[in-house]
This record gives structure tokens, sequence and C-alpha cells, in this order.
């Protein structure tokens, strides 16, 4: 049977089964059965507010564009700032659900549905080359907000498999660095990695009057990781908490939304350049800058 047919059928278990492998090898098996692709970039999407999913701004329509414009991924790996564990754990599952992980907004927002497959295969294959640290096999997550919500725009027909990354809070920041190094190899299986976060996020300070104020605390701090990463400065980067003080502690009073950033930063390889987009603030505390890795 065509190995192919074999991952469709029954997965990881079939071709041990069948074959008499173990584990492993059939893990061996399936990463040298997913032909080599062009590098795929990789992406850090300022996600802002969830109504970015269904309302026609200039958030949306630059992820619209995104998805006519990048290659077509063989399958999407989300790093969503939403998605807070103990330990690090990877969606297993074949059909994800969608996650409506927020309170107060219309019901068009509730009734949105991003109905993508899952990837075991490629969910199994993230395990096997993440030795930094061991990741577990979750089915019970999905899709939350931080992914399908700019998902629904870029890639409207839900038809590319989409899995999820976990983040695990308590780890500091070389431990997500350096699990978004081991991750690499999978842009060359056509895995378009996007890491959803905003590079400043403090929903304390939110100026709800609609006007075009930014805190200087939350400029700086914008300027100054911007700075950093123009320069692949990325050890400052790391350090950034005791560099920055009290400007890091107001930028990120929880610092979930920032910790995608690391693993996309984990992933750029020398000869790549920044692009950036959504170069702007909402709402005074909330940094939508957004950027994409490649050569």
């Amino acid at each position: 049977m065509h190995r192919r047919t074999l991952l469709k059928a029954g997965g990881l278990a079939a071709i041990a089964q069948l074959t008499g492998m173990s584990t492993l090898s059939a893990l061996e098996a399936l990463g040298s059965s997913l032909a080599p692709t062009e590098r795929m970039p990789v992406l850090f999407i300022g996600h802002g507010s969830p109504m970015n999913a269904i309302e026609d701004n200039t958030y949306s329509q630059s992820w619209k564009a995104l998805g006519k414009k990048l290659q077509h991924p063989q399958a999407i790996l989300s790093i969503s700032a939403h998605w807070l564990t103990k330990g690090t754990k990877v969606t297993g599952m074949g059909k994800p659900k969608t996650i409506h992980d927020f309170g107060g907004f219309p019901k068009q927002l509730f009734d949105a549905e991003y109905p993508a497959p899952g990837s075991p295969e490629f969910a199994q294959l993230t395990k096997e080359l993440v030795t930094y640290s061991h990741i577990q096999t979750d089915d019970s997550w999905g899709l939350d907000h931080g992914t399908w919500s700019v998902l629904l725009p870029m890639y409207p027909l839900a038809n590319i498999p989409v899995y999820q990354l976990s983040l695990d809070y308590d780890q500091p920041p070389t431990y997500h660095y350096e699990i978004g190094k081991q991750l690499s190899k999978l842009r060359e299986k056509g895995v378009l990695i996007i890491g959803s976060g905003n590079l400043v996020h403090n929903l304390r300070a939110v100026d709800w009057s609609g006007g075009n104020k930014v805190y200087d605390w939350a400029k700086e701090f914008d300027s100054k990781f911007t700075e950093w990463i123009d320069k692949g400065d990325h050890a400052s980067i790391m350090n950034y908490q005791k560099i920055l003080g009290n400007t890091a502690t107001m930028a990120h009073p929880s610092y979930d939304h920032l910790l995608p950033l690391f693993y996309i930063l984990g992933l750029q390889q020398k000869n790549e350049k920044v692009t950036y987009f959504n170069e702007q603030f909402d709402m005074a505390s909330i940094s939508m800058k957004s950027l994409v890795i490649q050569a």
C-alpha cells in the first residue's frame, strides 16, 4: 500500500503495524515521505481584537493579501498567545474545533467557524523534531481565536490542515526560542509557521476614546524590539525584561502575547530578512506590528 494512503488510513500506527517498523522508524518514514519544498516564510501576526476576523479593515485586508501572496502551504502550525499550558503540547486531532475564547462580542463573531482539518501526521513530526523539551499530544483544544481570527481572512476556504503548539508560560524566553529553532525543518516540508500575539499588549491601559494616542512606554518598547530585530540582536531580546525594566512590565503585564515572537525569531536563518506590516497601534496600548521573515 502506498505510504500516503497509509497515513490517511491510520497514520503512524498503521505504518508501524503493517511494516513492522518501530514508532521512531515510522516517524522517520513520514519525514522522508514528505517531499521537500521551497523554504516557507515565517510570520508573526499582531492579531488584536477578535473582531478583525469578520470586519473589513486594514488588518483583515493585509491578512487576505498575505494569503494570496505566499506560496501555498501543505499545513499551518499556529503558535497562539491564547493557548497556555503546563508543559508544551501540540494538537493531534483530525478535526479541531473552533474555540470562541472571548466574551462581550456580537453574536456574529460567536457564529463564526473555521472548519479546517487538523494534521495528526505533522503533529507527530513536530514532536519528533523537538528534542529540547518533551512535547505532549493534545486532543481536546482546537483552534483558538489567536489562530482562526487571522486564518479566516487569510485562507477563507479553510482547506489547509491547521494545528497548534501551546505555550508553557512558566518557561523563560530562551525555552521558546530554542524550540523555535528546532521547528525549522518543518519549513522545508511546506509548513507555514505563524506566531500570533502582539508586540505590545496591555489591556489594562486601553484607551477607549478612539483617538490616536499612543503611550510613550508602548512606543519605546515597540521601537527597541524593532531595533533589536533589525540588528539580529536576539540576545538582547532574550534579556528584554532586565534591559527594559518597567517599560517591559508596562508593555506586557503578562507576556503571553509576546511569547509567540520568540519562536518566530528562533526560526530565522542567517540569510533571511524581516519585512514589517501593520505598523500601527490600537487603543494606545496594543501594537499591531507584524512581520514576515524570508530569504
